[in-house]
């Protein structure tokens, strides 16, 4: 594993919860941002990290992900030895995205298993077995 390793959803939010550097990045598309939803940290005092790992529509690898994502947490005084957790669809994405910003030299860098929607159920739905929207944190859809 080259990452720190990996979190379920509702660990995740305790780590956020309990930790005032610790940093969700929401690694999906903008495109599932604004149709699907995204987690809300306003109890936290703190504001989700949108960045894309694949740019919408191609799904090519953003290559300005980790600069992107360096120039969030710099702006918020955040540094690389700092919890960042990130977070996709399932869980599958935001791999690659852990892997990407501990090469970039970020020392605790988790993915939050079960991602924003989960594993589909029996009938290919998701948001029903697993995933933060299933673990009711909070959320919002525009």
């Amino acid at each position: 594993m080259t990452y720190a390793g990996d979190v379920t959803c509702t660990d995740c939010w305790k780590m956020l919860q309990e930790n005032e550097d610790a940093q969700l990045v929401d690694v999906r598309t903008i495109a599932e941002w604004n149709f699907v939803g995204f987690p809300v940290l306003d109890q936290l005092a703190k504001k989700t990290i949108m960045a894309e790992w694949q740019k919408f529509p191609a799904m090519d690898v953003n290559h300005g992900f980790v600069s992107k994502v360096q120039s969030e947490l710099d702006s918020m005084g955040i540094d690389k030895t700092a919890n960042i957790f990130t977070l996709c669809r399932s869980g599958v994405r935001s791999i690659a995205a852990a892997e990407a910003l501990t090469a970039a030299g970020y020392a605790h860098v988790y993915n939050v298993l079960g991602g924003f929607e989960g594993n589909p159920n029996e009938t290919g739905q998701r948001g029903t077995v697993s995933g933060w929207k299933y673990d009711k944190l909070p959320w919002r859809q525009n």
